[in-house]
């Protein structure tokens, strides 16, 4: 397990980002919130090198990667009870049917997931694959130690802290209504 406060030098708030891509949105966010600590997960090197430029380049000194799969991450090497806050912004839908074990959203992740935060911690994710938001929806909704912070029990308004995404913004220019989910662990 890794110890964040030595790996960053200090104690303070924590977010990680899964499958962060080219990094764009996790460098825009540990820019604007240097006072907080951010790691990202990723397995894509190339996008890890665009981040680690990018910090190189904006001065980011508050982001941390790992070059992992993010399950193997978060049973191996993240504490539990040890991040404030999970981003999982536009994963892989795996639309196909028989392709929906390859999902990363499953039951057993999303404890695994929810084990890692802290009390009062955030759970925040984000497509713009219908069929996929309401697997999302549905999977997260039987974890007992999440739950759902929207108002109707369904989707969230889109967090002003996210900046778009590539994903994000390709789904929006092929049509694709983007769904956000926020669960809190309780």
């Amino acid at each position: 397990m890794l110890d964040l406060d030595a790996i960053f030098g200090r104690s303070a708030r924590r977010t990680v980002e899964i499958g962060f891509g080219n990094g764009e949105t996790l460098v825009a966010q540990a820019a604007a919130r240097p006072a907080e600590d951010f790691l990202g997960i990723e397995v894509h090197r190339p996008g890890v090198g665009h981040l680690m430029l990018r910090c190189e380049e904006l001065a980011v000194r508050n982001l941390r990667i790992i070059c992992r799969d993010a399950v193997d991450a978060f049973e191996r090497q993240l504490p539990p009870g040890s991040v404030d806050e999970v981003l999982l912004y536009f994963p892989d839908p795996w639309p196909k049917k028989r392709h929906h074990k390859r999902r990363l959203i499953q039951d057993e992740f999303v404890s695994l997931l929810a084990s890692r935060l802290r009390s009062d911690g955030m759970l925040r994710l984000a497509t713009d694959w219908q069929p996929y938001a309401d697997w999302m929806l549905e999977t997260l909704g039987r974890c007992p130690s999440l739950r759902n912070e929207s108002a109707d029990g369904a989707w969230s308004p889109r967090p002003a802290s996210r900046p778009p995404t590539r994903f994000e913004l390709r789904g929006q220019r092929l049509g694709h209504e983007v769904r956000d989910l926020t669960f809190r662990r309780v």
